[in-house]
């Protein structure tokens, strides 16, 4: 069973000091391939350096996550733009809007979300989206952008029913992590996780946040880690009352097919 975590925040400082470990132990549970989330300019170059230190195994995306649209000049937009162009890159973003923290304000949000959308035109690149309290003003913006661009997933889906429908309608693909396993606020998406298509289902776990609550024995660190994709995809498959074969090939396909990513025999 191969599997493929479409975001893992492998950048963070707590896989500083084993990450050759939890690249192990995530291969060991059939977790081959991730891709690393760049959320800043920083960020975004430390997510190519992995990728290039691991060829293969992983690939990373690059972008300004909304918390830090306030440090986004023309200097990142540029740096942006060479980062994308290297094979390694395979998504615009962590990019979006999030009016839950507000972070940043919110009219410099939308301006910088504009401009990693024009990133992703110019480029003809897919989006790797973020969307938290903000879904009236980034489906409206996504909405003049989507038919330019190959491909966009909102990451770590947990809206309500009417936004899965809207994202849906836009043919964005779907990222679903452990927020699923979570009983005090994910349960909505085990009848959610239903009604999407296949063809736009896509798992990830959003490491190291997000460990999934029904991971027994929980890890005493409570540090999420790649190799639980494998316990996401297995919940995930429960809810939809399939096979977990059947969801780990038809994931692992669909992000092969989003992120231009060749089959692994």
């Amino acid at each position: 069973m191969q599997l493929l975590d479409i975001g893992a925040n492998l950048t963070h400082e707590s896989f500083h000091h084993d990450l050759d470990a939890v690249l192990q132990r995530a291969h060991a549970q059939g977790v081959t391939r991730m891709v690393v989330t760049g959320a800043s300019r920083d960020g975004s170059e430390h997510a190519l350096m992995l990728a290039r230190a691991h060829p293969g195994a992983l690939f990373a995306t690059a972008g300004v996550h909304p918390h830090h649209a306030v440090d986004y000049d023309d200097a990142t937009d540029a740096a942006l733009r060479e980062l994308a162009r290297d094979p390694a890159v395979r998504a615009v973003g962590e990019t979006g809007l999030d009016y839950n923290r507000n972070y940043s304000p919110r009219d410099v949000q939308l301006q910088v979300f504009e401009r990693q959308l024009q990133i992703a035109v110019d480029l003809q690149m897919p989006l790797f989206l973020h969307q938290r309290d903000a879904h009236a003003d980034f489906v409206a913006l996504l909405g003049r952008y989507r038919d330019k661009v190959p491909g966009a997933v909102v990451h770590c889906f947990t809206d309500t029913g009417e936004a899965l429908r809207d994202y849906l309608a836009l043919d964005c693909h779907i990222g679903i992590t452990g927020w699923i396993c979570d009983e005090r606020r994910g349960t909505h998406l085990r009848e959610l996780v239903r009604t999407i298509p296949a063809n736009r289902l896509m798992i990830e776990t959003d490491a190291p946040y997000l460990l999934p609550r029904t991971v027994r024995p929980p890890p005493a660190h409570r540090r999420n880690e790649p190799m639980y994709l494998k316990h996401i995809c297995e919940e995930i498959a429960r809810d939809r009352g399939e096979s977990v074969e059947v969801t780990a090939a038809n994931s692992t396909a669909t992000a092969e097919a989003f992120f231009g990513l060749a089959p692994v025999p």
